[in-house]
Protein backbone atom coordinates (compact mmCIF):
# COMPACT_ATOMS: atom_id res chain seq x y z
CA UNK A 1 0.00 0.00 0.00
CA UNK A 2 2.93 2.54 0.91
CA UNK A 3 4.02 2.27 -3.08
CA UNK A 4 0.85 3.05 -4.07
CA UNK A 5 0.49 6.38 -2.09
CA UNK A 6 4.31 7.14 -3.19
CA UNK A 7 2.96 6.68 -6.49
CA UNK A 8 0.37 9.10 -5.98
CA UNK A 9 2.60 11.55 -4.26
CA UNK A 10 4.34 11.56 -7.01
CA UNK A 11 2.20 12.33 -9.33
CA UNK A 12 0.55 15.18 -6.85
CA UNK A 13 4.11 16.36 -6.70
CA UNK A 14 4.39 16.50 -11.06
CA UNK A 15 0.81 18.35 -10.99
CA UNK A 16 2.21 21.06 -8.44
CA UNK A 17 5.51 21.63 -10.88
CA UNK A 18 3.95 21.77 -13.82
CA UNK A 19 0.54 23.21 -13.36
CA UNK A 20 0.60 25.58 -15.89
CA UNK A 21 2.11 23.11 -18.62
CA UNK A 22 -0.32 20.47 -19.92
CA UNK A 23 -0.62 17.82 -18.37
CA UNK A 24 -1.48 14.38 -20.10
CA UNK A 25 -2.27 11.08 -17.75
CA UNK A 26 0.76 9.78 -19.81
CA UNK A 27 2.79 11.99 -18.07
CA UNK A 28 1.02 10.97 -14.71
CA UNK A 29 1.86 7.66 -15.79
CA UNK A 30 5.86 8.30 -16.56
CA UNK A 31 6.18 9.36 -12.69
CA UNK A 32 3.62 6.86 -11.05
CA UNK A 33 5.75 4.09 -12.59
CA UNK A 34 2.27 2.06 -12.85
CA UNK A 35 -0.08 2.24 -16.20
CA UNK A 36 -1.63 4.86 -17.39
CA UNK A 37 -5.41 3.19 -16.63
CA UNK A 38 -3.34 1.87 -13.37
CA UNK A 39 -2.16 5.50 -12.22
CA UNK A 40 -5.45 6.63 -12.86
CA UNK A 41 -7.76 4.29 -10.95
CA UNK A 42 -4.88 5.02 -7.79
CA UNK A 43 -5.36 8.59 -8.14
CA UNK A 44 -9.27 8.05 -7.59
CA UNK A 45 -9.29 5.68 -4.94
CA UNK A 46 -6.71 7.22 -3.27
CA UNK A 47 -7.99 11.06 -3.48
CA UNK A 48 -11.34 10.41 -4.26
CA UNK A 49 -11.15 12.89 -7.23
CA UNK A 50 -9.77 12.52 -10.64
CA UNK A 51 -6.84 14.13 -12.22
CA UNK A 52 -8.09 16.13 -14.48
CA UNK A 53 -10.56 17.46 -11.69
CA UNK A 54 -7.65 17.86 -9.17
CA UNK A 55 -6.04 19.69 -11.62
CA UNK A 56 -8.96 21.85 -12.62
CA UNK A 57 -9.63 23.04 -9.61
CA UNK A 58 -5.53 23.38 -8.61
CA UNK A 59 -5.18 25.69 -11.45
CA UNK A 60 -8.52 27.95 -10.88
CA UNK A 61 -7.44 28.53 -7.16
CA UNK A 62 -4.12 29.25 -8.06
CA UNK A 63 -5.18 31.75 -10.40
CA UNK A 64 -7.73 33.35 -7.92
CA UNK A 65 -4.79 33.77 -6.01
CA UNK A 66 -3.05 35.76 -8.93
CA UNK A 67 -6.22 38.18 -9.83
CA UNK A 68 -6.35 39.19 -5.67
CA UNK A 69 -2.53 39.64 -5.21
CA UNK A 70 -1.61 41.07 -8.82
CA UNK A 71 -2.69 43.54 -11.81
CA UNK A 72 -3.29 41.47 -14.81
CA UNK A 73 -5.39 40.79 -17.25
CA UNK A 74 -8.47 37.66 -17.45
CA UNK A 75 -6.83 36.75 -20.58
CA UNK A 76 -3.32 36.47 -19.29
CA UNK A 77 -4.54 34.57 -16.39
CA UNK A 78 -6.99 32.18 -18.39
CA UNK A 79 -4.17 30.80 -21.22
CA UNK A 80 -1.18 30.85 -18.03
CA UNK A 81 -3.31 28.20 -16.93
CA UNK A 82 -3.90 26.45 -19.56
CA UNK A 83 -7.49 27.49 -20.61
CA UNK A 84 -8.22 27.33 -24.19
CA UNK A 85 -10.48 30.75 -24.22
CA UNK A 86 -10.85 33.47 -21.98
CA UNK A 87 -15.10 32.32 -21.81
CA UNK A 88 -14.31 28.94 -21.04
CA UNK A 89 -11.76 30.14 -17.99
CA UNK A 90 -14.87 32.50 -16.99
CA UNK A 91 -17.35 29.61 -16.85
CA UNK A 92 -15.14 27.07 -15.32
CA UNK A 93 -14.58 30.42 -12.47
CA UNK A 94 -18.21 31.05 -12.19
CA UNK A 95 -18.79 27.67 -11.40
CA UNK A 96 -16.08 26.58 -9.16
CA UNK A 97 -16.62 29.81 -7.32
CA UNK A 98 -20.18 31.34 -8.19
CA UNK A 99 -18.34 34.74 -8.77
CA UNK A 100 -17.05 36.05 -12.18
CA UNK A 101 -13.28 36.42 -12.34
CA UNK A 102 -13.93 40.09 -13.46
CA UNK A 103 -15.86 41.05 -10.34
CA UNK A 104 -13.64 39.07 -8.37
CA UNK A 105 -10.50 40.77 -9.25
CA UNK A 106 -11.72 44.01 -8.63
CA UNK A 107 -13.35 43.00 -5.00
CA UNK A 108 -11.80 39.87 -3.79
CA UNK A 109 -14.11 38.21 -1.31
CA UNK A 110 -13.47 34.91 0.49
CA UNK A 111 -13.60 32.06 -1.57
CA UNK A 112 -13.27 27.89 -0.90
CA UNK A 113 -9.32 27.18 -2.77
CA UNK A 114 -8.42 24.22 -3.35
CA UNK A 115 -6.19 23.09 -0.90
CA UNK A 116 -4.25 20.09 -2.58
CA UNK A 117 -3.05 17.87 0.70
CA UNK A 118 -0.59 15.47 0.54
CA UNK A 119 -1.32 12.09 0.73
CA UNK A 120 1.31 11.17 3.12
CA UNK A 121 -0.02 13.27 5.56
CA UNK A 122 -3.46 11.26 5.83
CA UNK A 123 -2.32 7.67 4.19
CA UNK A 124 1.03 6.58 5.39
CA UNK A 125 1.37 6.15 9.23
CA UNK A 126 4.78 5.51 11.08
CA UNK A 127 5.37 5.25 14.12
CA UNK A 128 6.68 8.83 16.12
CA UNK A 129 9.95 8.26 15.89
CA UNK A 130 12.31 11.69 16.72
CA UNK A 131 15.68 10.50 16.84
CA UNK A 132 16.34 12.69 13.20
CA UNK A 133 14.55 15.99 14.81
CA UNK A 134 16.28 16.74 17.73
CA UNK A 135 16.62 20.37 16.92
CA UNK A 136 14.11 23.24 17.84
CA UNK A 137 15.04 26.67 17.50
CA UNK A 138 13.39 29.40 19.94
CA UNK A 139 13.27 33.09 19.35
CA UNK A 140 11.04 35.98 20.61
CA UNK A 141 8.70 37.75 18.22
CA UNK A 142 6.99 40.06 18.66
CA UNK A 143 3.07 40.79 17.38
CA UNK A 144 1.42 43.67 16.94
CA UNK A 145 -2.46 44.85 18.05
CA UNK A 146 -4.37 42.89 15.47
CA UNK A 147 -8.07 41.38 15.12
CA UNK A 148 -8.09 37.84 13.89
CA UNK A 149 -11.07 36.36 12.02
CA UNK A 150 -11.90 33.14 12.57
CA UNK A 151 -14.09 29.99 12.55
CA UNK A 152 -14.95 28.90 15.53
CA UNK A 153 -15.84 24.46 16.07
CA UNK A 154 -18.26 22.69 18.43
CA UNK A 155 -15.73 21.64 21.05
CA UNK A 156 -12.84 20.92 18.82
CA UNK A 157 -9.37 21.02 20.98
CA UNK A 158 -7.15 20.03 18.01
CA UNK A 159 -6.91 19.64 14.07
CA UNK A 160 -8.72 16.39 13.74
CA UNK A 161 -11.34 17.48 16.01
CA UNK A 162 -12.15 20.41 14.31
CA UNK A 163 -11.86 18.84 10.51
CA UNK A 164 -14.54 16.88 11.37
CA UNK A 165 -16.69 19.53 13.35
CA UNK A 166 -15.92 22.50 10.45
CA UNK A 167 -14.54 20.38 7.63
CA UNK A 168 -11.30 20.66 6.27
CA UNK A 169 -12.13 22.91 3.09
CA UNK A 170 -12.06 25.88 5.93
CA UNK A 171 -8.11 26.30 5.16
CA UNK A 172 -9.11 27.03 1.37
CA UNK A 173 -11.22 29.97 2.11
CA UNK A 174 -8.83 31.07 4.67
CA UNK A 175 -5.89 30.97 2.45
CA UNK A 176 -8.26 33.46 0.03
CA UNK A 177 -8.10 36.12 2.89
CA UNK A 178 -5.70 38.59 2.94
CA UNK A 179 -3.92 38.58 6.57
CA UNK A 180 -1.00 40.68 8.03
CA UNK A 181 1.24 37.37 8.71
CA UNK A 182 0.78 35.97 5.21
CA UNK A 183 -1.09 32.80 5.83
CA UNK A 184 -3.91 31.59 7.85
CA UNK A 185 -3.59 30.56 11.55
CA UNK A 186 -4.76 27.81 13.42
CA UNK A 187 -5.35 28.76 17.54
CA UNK A 188 -5.67 27.47 20.62
CA UNK A 189 -7.85 30.79 22.33
CA UNK A 190 -7.77 31.84 25.81
CA UNK A 191 -11.02 30.97 27.84
CA UNK A 192 -12.56 34.68 27.20
CA UNK A 193 -12.63 34.59 23.77
CA UNK A 194 -14.09 31.11 23.73
CA UNK A 195 -17.87 31.28 23.62
CA UNK A 196 -20.79 28.68 24.97
CA UNK A 197 -20.66 25.77 23.21
CA UNK A 198 -17.82 26.69 20.80
CA UNK A 199 -14.38 25.44 20.23
CA UNK A 200 -11.13 26.23 22.24
CA UNK A 201 -9.08 25.26 18.86
CA UNK A 202 -9.77 27.33 16.00
CA UNK A 203 -8.64 28.64 12.21
CA UNK A 204 -8.64 31.97 10.94
CA UNK A 205 -6.24 35.02 9.60
CA UNK A 206 -5.00 37.69 11.35
CA UNK A 207 -6.07 41.40 10.04
CA UNK A 208 -5.27 44.76 10.88
CA UNK A 209 -6.96 46.25 13.86
CA UNK A 210 -8.76 48.59 11.47
CA UNK A 211 -10.14 46.47 9.30
CA UNK A 212 -13.69 46.76 7.96
CA UNK A 213 -13.69 43.99 5.49
CA UNK A 214 -16.33 41.23 5.27
CA UNK A 215 -17.14 38.69 7.85
CA UNK A 216 -17.81 35.35 6.46
CA UNK A 217 -20.84 33.80 7.42
CA UNK A 218 -20.05 32.07 11.16
CA UNK A 219 -17.30 33.30 11.63
CA UNK A 220 -16.24 35.38 14.56
CA UNK A 221 -13.59 38.16 14.86
CA UNK A 222 -11.74 39.44 18.16
CA UNK A 223 -9.17 41.92 18.78
CA UNK A 224 -6.37 41.07 20.07
CA UNK A 225 -3.66 43.63 21.94
CA UNK A 226 0.32 43.73 21.12
CA UNK A 227 1.98 40.62 22.78
CA UNK A 228 5.33 38.73 22.77
CA UNK A 229 5.62 35.32 21.75
CA UNK A 230 8.49 32.42 22.08
CA UNK A 231 8.43 31.12 18.21
CA UNK A 232 9.24 27.19 18.52
CA UNK A 233 10.28 26.35 15.04
CA UNK A 234 11.61 22.26 14.18
CA UNK A 235 13.70 21.12 11.67
CA UNK A 236 12.88 20.48 7.79
CA UNK A 237 11.38 16.88 7.84
CA UNK A 238 10.03 14.92 4.79
CA UNK A 239 6.02 15.11 4.55
CA UNK A 240 5.38 11.85 6.09
CA UNK A 241 6.69 12.41 8.92
CA UNK A 242 4.50 15.64 10.01
CA UNK A 243 3.65 13.75 13.23
CA UNK A 244 7.40 13.13 14.46
CA UNK A 245 8.16 16.85 13.45
CA UNK A 246 4.98 18.00 15.41
CA UNK A 247 5.99 16.03 18.64
CA UNK A 248 9.18 16.97 18.73
CA UNK A 249 7.98 20.58 19.09
CA UNK A 250 5.67 19.81 21.68
CA UNK A 251 8.55 17.84 23.78
CA UNK A 252 10.49 20.98 23.56
CA UNK A 253 7.58 23.43 24.21
CA UNK A 254 6.76 21.35 27.51
CA UNK A 255 10.07 21.31 28.78
CA UNK A 256 11.36 25.30 28.03
CA UNK A 257 10.83 27.52 31.07
CA UNK A 258 10.92 30.87 29.99
CA UNK A 259 11.93 32.05 33.18
CA UNK A 260 15.42 31.45 31.86
CA UNK A 261 15.05 34.29 29.80
CA UNK A 262 13.18 36.85 32.24
CA UNK A 263 9.41 35.78 31.48
CA UNK A 264 6.63 33.93 32.02
CA UNK A 265 4.01 32.03 30.02
CA UNK A 266 0.49 34.76 29.06
CA UNK A 267 -2.48 32.62 28.98
CA UNK A 268 -4.19 35.15 27.72
CA UNK A 269 -3.47 35.41 24.42
CA UNK A 270 -3.68 32.47 21.78
CA UNK A 271 -1.28 29.99 21.45
CA UNK A 272 -0.85 29.70 17.63
CA UNK A 273 -0.05 26.81 14.98
CA UNK A 274 1.44 27.41 11.66
CA UNK A 275 0.67 24.96 8.61
CA UNK A 276 3.27 22.13 8.91
CA UNK A 277 5.50 22.45 6.10
CA UNK A 278 8.30 20.02 5.69
CA UNK A 279 10.46 22.96 4.01
CA UNK A 280 10.73 25.35 6.78
CA UNK A 281 9.77 22.67 9.96
CA UNK A 282 7.36 22.39 11.97
CA UNK A 283 5.99 26.40 13.66
CA UNK A 284 4.22 26.78 17.20
CA UNK A 285 4.06 30.32 18.40
CA UNK A 286 3.70 30.72 22.61
CA UNK A 287 3.00 33.93 24.16
CA UNK A 288 4.58 35.48 26.77
CA UNK A 289 5.01 38.55 29.46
Amino acid sequence: MNEQIEAVHRMQNYIAEHLTDKITLADLSKVSLYSPWHSYRLFVEILNISPANYIRKFRLSNSALKLRDEKTTISSVAFEFGFNSVDGYQRAFYREFGCNPHEYANNPVPLYLFTPYDVKYSKMKKEINMENLKNVFIQVVEKPARKVLFKPGIKATNYLEYCEEVGCEIWGLLISMSSISNEPVSLWLPDKFVKPNTSKYVQGVEVPVDYDGIIPNGFDIVELPPCKYLKFQGEKFEEEDYESAIACVWEAIKKFDPKTIGYEWDNENPRIQLEPRGERGYIELVAIK
